[in-house]
């Protein structure tokens, strides 16, 4: 059984039924229940694909915080080999909220920075819920500043609600860290593309995915501020989240009408935690094209980057 949202509440229901019915099946009752399981079954996927073609802001943004979402460690099981982790940031420490190293990508070496949320209780407080701190944001920018001296290209796996607000991080400096990221990510030589699989929280978001190529999820949420912070500094309430997420623009579909993602990459029917799998083959296969697209066009991989940014501002 899945974890579900408020939302997904009649299919709940029709899944708790269909699972009832298979109990009854597999303690050998005499009454067939086999027409009922899969008229059942019929009516929960009809009624998961009405709830998901429908889904409002709010209701997407919750959609890519479950918590049975595939996460960074995921995708670098599934997708990546040889990955080596670096960690530390040469200054104060390491921070394990974001991964990074070197790895390859079928058969290709690539650097590798994604955000990890944690998947229980105990990866969740290590990894700091994937709001890193200043150190997090320079590691980033140590293996950046290695992979363009080797002429090496850049992935990274954007899912995070924001950089961490403590007093420790603000202390050591959080802006410029986050500001020195992006400038980072701007001024690279070699491609890179960036893939927001779940929540892309502001400036926390955008130090790692300021790429050539940047995509999102189908039900991922990509804003300068979470719709909870926002609602907070707009109206001063934050239980009014949904009416900003309304307002934000912050789904996939906007954002690319928008011109500011280059591409939405599918999720299986009910979100990316009901085909992990899936959903891991479709952002490769998404991620493979723009290499491939990178080798046939060549040129100036940061006038391209700089000219892609400063025409969103245009088309705005």
């Amino acid at each position: 059984m899945y974890n579900y949202l408020d939302f997904e509440k009649p299919v709940q229901d029709l899944e708790g039924q269909i699972l009832e019915f298979k109990r009854m099946a597999e303690s050998g009752q005499a009454v067939d229940v086999t027409d009922e399981i899969t008229r059942l079954e019929k009516r929960s996927k009809d009624a998961l694909r009405d709830i998901y073609r429908a889904l409002t802001p709010w209701q997407k943004a919750q959609v890519a915080r479950h918590a049975d979402r595939p996460h960074c460690l995921d995708y670098v099981n599934a997708l990546f080999t040889d990955f080596t982790p670096l960690a530390g940031d040469r200054v104060f420490g390491d921070d394990h909220a974001i991964i990074g190293g070197f790895a390859r990508f079928r058969g290709e070496a690539v650097a590798l920075i994604g955000q990890e949320k944690g998947s229980d209780t105990q990866t969740r407080l290590k990894h700091n819920f994937g709001m890193a701190k200043p150190e997090g944001y320079r590691k980033a920018v140590r293996i950046m500043e290695l992979a363009d001296r080797f002429s090496i290209p850049v992935i990274s796996l954007v899912d995070t609600a924001g950089a961490y607000p403590g007093i420790g991080a603000e202390e050591r400096g959080q802006a410029e860290a986050i500001a020195r990221s992006t400038s980072t990510c701007l001024s690279l030589k070699v491609p890179s593309v960036s893939v927001i699989i779940g929540e892309g929280g502001s400036g926390g978001a955008i130090a790692i995915a300021t790429a050539n190529r940047v995509y999102m999820l189908e039900h991922a949420i990509y804003s300068v501020i979470s719709p909870e912070g926002a609602a907070s500094i707009l109206w001063h309430d934050s239980t009014r989240a949904k009416d900003a997420a309304t307002n934000m623009k912050i789904t996939a579909q906007d954002l690319l009408e928008m011109k500011v993602i280059d591409g939405i990459i599918p999720e299986p029917l009910g979100g990316a935690h009901r085909g992990p799998e899936a959903v891991m083959k479709a952002a490769a296969d998404q991620i493979g094209r723009a290499f491939d697209d990178f080798a046939l066009s060549g040129g100036d991989f940061r006038e391209q980057r700089r000219e892609k940014y400063l025409s969103i501002g245009r088309h705005l």
